[in-house]
């Protein structure tokens, strides 16, 4: 992902807000509190021809150095890209990069309503650890989220 695709990068983000069942996000960052947020070594774009469909990056958990191989998986696919498989492909290669720069544990805080990304982090091994209820509010009322997370089988092992 580089900074020309933002743009775009943020359309896919404002209609992952818009379903309500993505983020507690209420409106996109601007590109550079994004970049400053997300790891540079694990971002990238599903892209055909110059339209990008899907990206995904990763997030530190923690400035503290003993979590410096944990990380937050981000994964939005466009509303009319859905159901081709791009949220499959680039949450493999998202899981490959992470695994060559060194992350062994990523995890995601998921909506329980949003039941296609939970089936997809499960197909790549995410484990469900836990449900954090009421963790937080969005127009007046509680949400949980389900907490999954992936250890790797090549790093930290």
């Amino acid at each position: 992902m580089l900074v020309e695709d933002w743009e775009q990068v943020r359309e896919i983000y404002l209609e992952g807000i818009t379903t309500g069942n993505a983020t507690f996000q209420k409106e996109a960052p601007s590109w550079e509190e994004w970049d400053n947020n997300h790891n540079m070594d694990c971002r990238m774009v599903a892209r055909l021809e110059d339209k990008i469909l899907g990206w995904a990056a990763l997030s530190p958990v923690s400035s503290r150095s003993v979590y410096a191989g944990v990380a937050e998986v981000s994964i939005y696919v466009s509303q009319s890209s859905k159901g081709r498989g791009i949220g499959s492909k680039l949450l493999k290669v998202l899981i490959e990069s992470s695994e060559q720069n060194g992350y062994w544990t990523l995890q995601s805080g998921i909506f329980p309503e949003n039941v296609p990304s939970l089936n997809l982090h499960k197909k790549y091994e995410f484990q469900e650890v836990g449900r954090r209820e009421r963790i937080g509010q969005m127009d007046g009322m509680w949400r949980d989220t389900i907490l999954l997370e992936r250890r790797s089988k090549k790093i930290g092992v």
